[in-house]
């Protein structure tokens, strides 16, 4: 026979399951930290400065 299973038991461990692997997609997404954010936006910057460096006047 098969073991007696609690369904809400069973029910808010898949949720809690599914939130843990919500919480860890979302720290890839958004975990960065300080340094790696300003380092990302200077160079965003330092881009569009050269992008505006080479472009002719009209």
């Amino acid at each position: 026979m098969a073991d007696i299973l609690s369904l809400s038991k069973a029910r808010k461990a898949r949720a809690r399951t599914e939130k843990e692997a919500a919480a860890a997609e979302n720290r890839i997404r958004f975990g960065r930290t300080r340094a790696e954010k300003q380092r990302e936006a200077a160079e965003k910057a330092l881009a569009a400065a050269r992008l505006e460096a080479h472009k002719r006047e009209d």
